[in-house]
């Protein structure tokens, strides 16, 4: 596994994208070369002359003339719509196009569709989406149901709190408190699992969870730290994460069932691009202070 430290800052954001042009270009997933007067937030080219034998799900994009994609809305440098001009953003998404173009599609063939975490197997499984890319921890349970591909991402479960709380300082403190998740996740069910809370409440997404936390109403926030980091980014004032992480979350995409020659062809756009990783992570995901792992895609 290869592990990176990454620290905040504009500083390394701006190294990172002009490391790009060092970068060799004419493979799909490369960063383009010096020279070619390609933008260097472009990280990749779209390919051409694909072909995926035996791939359902690729056959079914290729008669659509798009991808249909899987993601979140509401989560600060992973997956998140702004809401005055529409556009999309962050590492979730980007891993989502990075994945398109592999395939031949640019990112105006891209149709992202948001799902709350309880209907994501449903809606693969449905063939409602191609894939799905929106901080999708890979589990036993949901590869009952879905494939994945990845890992991408390795993060681990923390808990946010209101900025001037100085009860909770881990999962350990949280006897008679109210903690807040999303419905489906694993993070709701670890908490209930293996730790002793007054109370938790959920919803279908974490922005909900983030307006009982700042009315009081509930007492933390749990979801994967790479998530939180975003939100306090965003709110210093208001948020602040409380303690270390205390589990592991691998990150992968979904993908239906049986479709290992998707899934072969993503782990070896992962496994292959590591620049592109690396400079995705340090765009979109760095600047909140959030520590990186980029994983071997294997599973």
């Amino acid at each position: 596994m290869r592990k990176t430290r990454f620290l905040a800052g504009a500083s390394i954001v701006a190294a990172g994208l002009l490391a790009l042009t060092a970068c060799n270009s004419g493979t799909p997933g490369a960063a383009p070369a010096e020279g070619d007067g390609t933008d260097t937030t472009q990280l990749w080219e779209v390919a051409s002359d694909v072909s995926l034998d035996g791939s359902p799900t690729y056959e079914r994009m290729v008669s659509a003339d798009k991808v249909v994609v899987g993601v979140k809305e509401d989560q600060p440098g992973l997956g998140f719509k702004d809401p005055v001009s529409n556009e999309r953003g962050g590492f979730d998404v980007e891993i989502a196009q990075w994945i398109a173009a592999s395939l031949g599609f640019d990112a105006d063939k891209i149709e992202y569709k948001t799902i709350p975490s309880a209907n994501r197997e449903q809606e693969l499984v449905n063939g409602n989406v191609d894939y799905y890319v929106g901080t999708y921890s890979i589990t036993d349970k949901r590869k009952q149901q879905i494939d994945f591909a990845g890992p991408y991402l390795i993060t681990g479960q923390g808990l946010l709190v209101a900025a001037d709380n100085e009860d909770i300082n881990g999962p350990d403190d949280l006897a008679g408190k109210i903690v807040c998740s999303v419905t489906g996740s694993t993070p709701l069910q670890r908490i209930r699992d293996e730790y002793n809370p007054g109370d938790t409440v959920e919803y279908d997404t974490y922005t909900q969870c983030l307006e009982q936390l700042r009315s009081g109403s509930v007492d933390a926030v749990t979801t994967d730290q790479a998530i939180l980091a975003g939100y306090v980014a965003q709110e210093p004032e208001t948020f602040k994460i409380a303690g270390d992480t205390f589990s592991e979350e691998r990150y992968g995409v979904g993908l239906p069932k049986g479709d290992t020659v998707l899934k072969d062809h993503i782990n070896t756009l992962f496994n292959d691009g590591g620049d592109v990783w690396t400079a995705l992570f340090e765009k979109n995901l760095a600047p909140a202070g959030i520590e990186g792992e980029q994983p071997t895609a294997d599973e």
